[in-house]
């Protein structure tokens, strides 16, 4: 029953980031093993929109861990529960939440001895800037926990780099690179573990370099940042920024006439009171890396419901046909402002 739930959800979701995305560009699949235990090291720069895009494009039921301050409330700590979705505490929930650490990593050695898959943000928290930061260690303590306590235990773990053209804008291109495969017990030694711990994070913070947008993070960082936006780059070309990056050649990319001009106004008068409400609470959000997460959230629960709602008014007065007309039209005009409105550099 869980396993319907959670593909229920799934496809939810997925239909939600169709309309909610420009494009979804996804790379290196092939890479996924079908089955046995598989940890994703995924870079994370914004906010909840990172595990559902990745959740939503792998044919695997992951499990991953998000921060623990959205599971204060008990009913929707047991909701995501049936989502999968585990708290991670840190520093900032309390001194005394740590402990509870233990617990969700013993769910962890189990979920992965079990032949799962788990989704874990290695930089430890998110941040928009275009750059792989430091990998934290504590991600290394689920995945040598596990080997230690299931020595027969094989893990492999896929580096997953997620790239948005402008992770606060909408509609947005984003691209989802699948790393190469590494094979976690290949590089763990008990005698050595400091060494095994920074053979790991080094082999993942490579791999995120090159499958991510990756701008060293140095005093060069925002001129390098403001020449790649000053010449339109399209992000979503991995490989191509990359090498721009390295090289410092930059080439402008044109960008053809936004279409998404024509559609714009009848989508927000068909939309109205759910886009007045967007745009009250957007002014709330304290962190950008939050902005998607919210607007997607109104996405996929409020736009709904006021659609069938305008629906079912127009049913009533006049008819099945006519409605039924709307509905399609209302479909029509929000696919195709989120697929030709123009999707702007930060």
């Amino acid at each position: 029953m869980k396993k319907l739930w959670y593909n229920f959800f799934k496809i939810y979701i997925q239909t939600g980031l169709f309309f909610y995305t420009k494009k979804i560009k996804i790379v290196g699949r092939e890479n996924i093993p079908k089955k046995g235990a598989v940890l994703f090291a995924v870079n994370h720069p914004n906010g909840l929109m990172d595990p559902l895009m990745v959740t939503t494009n792998t044919p695997r039921i992951t499990h991953y861990l998000v921060r623990a301050a959205i599971f204060k409330k008990p009913m929707v700590k047991k909701f995501l529960a049936t989502l999968n979705l585990m708290p991670i505490y840190r520093i900032r929930d309390g001194v005394k939440e740590l402990s509870k650490n233990t617990e969700v990593f013993n769910d962890c050695y189990d979920i992965l001895n079990q032949q799962q898959a788990l989704m874990i943000f290695p930089e430890g928290s998110h941040d928009r800037r275009r750059t792989i930061r430091t990998i934290s260690k504590g991600f290394t303590r689920i995945l040598f926990g596990a080997l230690e306590k299931y020595p027969n235990l094989k893990i492999t773990v896929i580096p997953v780099g997620v790239t948005y053209q402008n992770s606060s804008q909408f509609p947005c291109k984003v691209a989802i690179h699948y790393g190469k495969p590494i094979l976690a017990n290949e590089l763990y030694n008990p005698k050595e573990l400091n060494k095994s711990v920074n053979s790991v994070k080094e082999a993942v913070s490579n791999q995120l370099k090159k499958i991510s947008v990756h701008i060293p993070l140095d005093e060069n960082y925002n001129k390098v940042l403001q020449r790649l936006n000053n010449n339109n780059i399209d992000f979503t070309k991995v490989t191509a920024t990359n090498q721009m990056i390295q090289s410092g050649n930059v080439n402008a990319h044109t960008s053809g006439y936004n279409y998404g001009k024509l559609i714009k106004l009848p989508f927000i008068l068909n939309s109205i009171l759910p886009w007045m409400l967007w745009k009250i609470i957007s002014k709330k959000i304290d962190e950008i890396e939050f902005v998607d997460t919210f607007r997607f959230g109104i996405g996929i629960s409020v736009f709904p419901i006021f659609y069938l709602l305008q629906t079912y008014i127009i049913y009533t007065f006049y008819g099945a046909t006519i409605a039924s007309i709307y509905f399609l039209a209302t479909l029509l005009i929000a696919l195709l402002y989120s697929k030709s409105a123009a999707t702007p550099t930060e």
